[in-house]
């Protein structure tokens, strides 16, 4: 894999490259071929003191992303290098369990650990609700997401006709996803 690191409001020294390199790197066992993977890392210190690690991994079939906030950059390292394996094995699960029923190849490196399955209950759907799209503008949108108490908003958008996606981050601002 090759890594792209960067750094906000810190210098990302040699120490810390390889460390992050080091911990990221440990993940290419789950892999069949990530000789064209590119790791985007950024790290981030605020004001705070507090440190973010963010990892984006795009990869052929799926992207892996992760983000975690700690007083410690290592210690945010380390965590993010957890939140991305769980994130692999329980995809890896999903992706192998689909495969044994298509006969489709796999892209991950196959492992006989029964720790690595994943509880089905975790993958079930325990609600399903139906609606009506009505068409309205992004800030409509978010309105009614507000009202309705909800981190997320789908709807039709009134000028380009395309199903839209609001929804709330984690910094209190609101995003919006575009359909193609």
């Amino acid at each position: 894999m090759k890594y792209n690191i960067r750094g906000e409001n810190i210098e990302v020294t040699p120490a810390l490259r390889e460390y992050t390199e080091k911990k990221i790197s440990k993940l290419e066992k789950y892999f069949t071929d990530t000789a064209e993977a590119i790791v985007y890392v950024n790290l981030k210190v605020y004001n705070d003191k507090k440190t973010k690690v963010e990892v984006t991994i795009p990869l052929p079939h799926l992207v892996l992303r992760a983000e975690e906030t700690n007083s410690d950059m290592y210690a945010g390292i380390d965590l993010i290098t957890d939140k991305l394996e769980r994130q692999i094995r329980k995809y890896k699960t999903k992706v192998n369990r689909k495969s044994r029923e298509v006969k489709a190849e796999d892209f991950f490196v196959t492992t006989n650990k029964n720790k690595e399955e994943v509880d089905d209950n975790e993958l079930e759907i325990v609600r399903t609700k139906r609606f009506d799209l009505k068409p309205m503008d992004s800030e409509e949108a978010i309105l009614q997401m507000n009202l309705l108490g909800h981190n997320f908003f789908v709807y039709t958008d009134s000028e380009t006709d395309t199903t839209n996606i609001v929804y709330r981050r984690k910094d209190g601002r609101y995003g919006l996803i575009e359909t193609v």
